[in-house]
């Protein structure tokens, strides 16, 4: 069964007090070469049957009336997801 996945980040214009939160402990840790955290979310959609073009079209579009708040946030990318060890081509 595909699975399509859906990563929405903050638009870069918007405060992201998490990724800031992530990115102040990594420089405790004195990981400084770490830096501008941004932390957004991931969809995964499993699919009945194949994907094709059409059906990535509908997910981005669900994506962006569903997913994602346009506001405030930007979908970055809609991808398919077949790879055994689970990383999205």
């Amino acid at each position: 069964m595909p699975t399509i996945v859906v990563e929405v980040m903050p638009k870069a214009e918007i405060l992201d007090p998490q990724g800031k939160a992530v990115g102040n402990a990594l420089a405790r840790l004195g990981k400084n070469d770490l830096t501008n955290v941004r932390i957004g979310k991931r969809f995964e959609v499993h699919v009945d049957g194949p994907v094709d073009d059409a059906k990535l079209a509908e997910v981005r579009e669900i994506a962006v009336d569903v997913f994602s708040n346009a506001v405030i946030e930007d979908v970055v990318s809609v991808t398919v997801d077949d790879a055994e060890d689970g990383v999205a081509k």
